[in-house]
């Protein structure tokens, strides 16, 4: 494989995280689930490498990430009010 086909398989994967990020409004951590990579890959494709690769698409997955990242304590109270919740049921 050669740098540049390297470097084109990165940029594409780049802009199919950004399309799913925006499509779905998923978080990182759901994105990287649903391609199998880490969440530091999500990351720091999205936030870095795909600025460099598409523009207008990094704008709008950035503006879901920034929305998820400010919700993110609330869902993490839910999610430990269900857990209690269950608890006490069971």
């Amino acid at each position: 494989m050669t740098m540049a086909s390297r470097r084109d398989n990165i940029e594409d994967r780049c802009i199919r995280l950004g399309v799913y990020i925006c499509e779905t409004g998923a978080t990182l951590r759901a994105t990287a689930a649903v391609f199998g990579i880490s969440k530091s890959t999500v990351h720091k494709d999205v936030s870095g490498r795909l600025r460099s690769a598409n523009p207008q698409l990094w704008a709008q997955a950035k503006e879901i990430l920034d929305e998820n990242k400010a919700e993110r304590h609330i869902r993490g109270g839910l999610a430990t009010k269900e857990k209690y919740q269950r608890l006490k049921k069971a």
